[in-house]
């Protein structure tokens, strides 16, 4: 095989792309910003990861592409998306298509009977078995059963503020944290800029830290926020492992996203707590390796890439990921 293999791993705040030989080596690696059809849609997300794919590919021939992309979660938009990327000409038979929690479970695990929940913006998890079964969730927010994430935190540390503000809830800090953290000269103010759409409720996630800080300062509304958080990942693992028949296996449960790599140590005490009743033998297992190592992986199991290959492809996208953690790459195009 002499052309290139391509792994992206596209979520809501960042893309990733690597190209790699057969033989696993490391040709290209570049970052670009998020690109999730939910957040994006779908022709500006398919722009993104189009110019991340010519970049990394350096005009060479690409033999087989991987693409996870977050928000993925339903067959229709899996179909949409691989039909948007047709006609660009690194796409062909072998491209495969899918959600990106494909990528961080391949990341966190090699295991075939597996779960893996992502916490990050929003959130999401995913359950496999060894003959092949899955278990998935349409992740379309509220309508769906789904809470949480950056974007739900935000957006209940504003409900309980706006509560605080006019007597119907109890005092927080939250509100104080708002106002300053936002810029706003009041939480009532927020919310009017929010209605009139002088401001877009996004901005809200970055609250989340705060939120974190306030429930270990002792802030009860805080506290609930993240016990509630805890219980939803559970909740997750809980549908996963009983629909999938694992609840007394011994299988690691995958933890990606920023909000659970932040290592709370509330948040995580409870989901541990959560775990030991629902799936005892279970193993919890947080992400440190960014998911795009998980992408290259499957990308390259995809295009029949040997073990060693895959050893070698581990080492180098895990140690270039981890050298761009801390900056921003911008597409080709910029």
């Amino acid at each position: 095989m002499s052309g290139l293999i391509v792994a992206i791993d596209a979520g809501g705040s960042k893309t990733d792309a690597v190209a790699l030989t057969i033989d696993g080596e490391l040709v290209a690696h570049r970052r670009g910003p998020g690109s999730s059809p939910h957040l994006e849609g779908l022709a500006d997300a398919v722009r993104v990861v189009d110019e991340l794919v010519r970049a990394v590919a350096r005009g060479e021939r690409v033999e087989h592409a991987s693409l996870f992309v977050s928000g993925l979660d339903l067959p229709v938009e899996i179909e949409q998306y691989a039909d948007a990327i047709t006609g660009f000409d690194w796409a062909g038979e072998s491209t495969v298509v899918d959600n990106d929690l494909y990528a961080l479970l391949r990341a966190g695990t090699d295991e075939l009977d597996a779960v893996a929940i992502i916490c990050g913006t929003g959130v999401n998890a995913i359950g496999v078995r060894a003959d092949g079964a899955d278990v998935r969730f349409p992740a379309l927010g509220g309508i769906s059963g789904d809470w949480g994430g950056g974007s739900g935190i935000g957006e209940q540390a504003l409900w309980h503020a706006a509560r605080d503000a006019d007597g119907r809830g109890p005092h927080t800090m939250l509100s104080a944290v708002i106002v300053e953290q936002l810029g706003v000269e009041s939480v009532p103010a927020l919310i009017e800029d929010l209605h009139f759409g002088r401001r877009d409720s996004s901005e809200l996630t970055a609250l989340t830290p705060a939120v974190f800080e306030a429930a270990r300062a002792g802030d009860a509304v805080a506290a609930g926020l993240v016990d509630r958080q805890a219980e939803e990942l559970v909740a997750f693992a809980r549908a996963c492992v009983t629909r999938l028949g694992l609840e007394r296996r011994s299988i690691p449960i995958v933890l990606g996203g920023g909000i659970v790599r932040s290592g709370d140590e509330r948040l995580i005490s409870g989901i541990t707590a959560g775990l030991a009743q629902v799936a005892p033998e279970a193993r919890i297992e947080i992400l440190e390796t960014a998911p795009i190592v998980g992408a290259a992986l499957l990308a390259l199991g995809n295009a029949g890439a040997a073990p060693e290959a895959l050893e070698r492809a581990r080492a180098a996208v895990t140690q270039v990921s981890r050298a761009d953690a801390t900056r921003e790459v911008q597409p080709a195009s910029s």
